[in-house]
């Protein structure tokens, strides 16, 4: 039985295109959050 890991990593070899889409998702998701993350601080008194 294959793991999860190996399965992946032969979609991804057999859709080399899906290797970017997934990595401009991660990118896109990690500024996200730190926007969503600063939008309620108040510089000053």
């Amino acid at each position: 039985m294959e793991s999860d890991s190996s399965s992946t990593a032969a979609y991804l070899a057999e859709h080399p295109k899906m290797v970017g889409v997934l990595f401009t998702a991660l990118l896109l998701l990690s500024q996200a959050g730190s926007v969503a993350g600063g939008t309620g601080t108040t510089v000053g008194p």
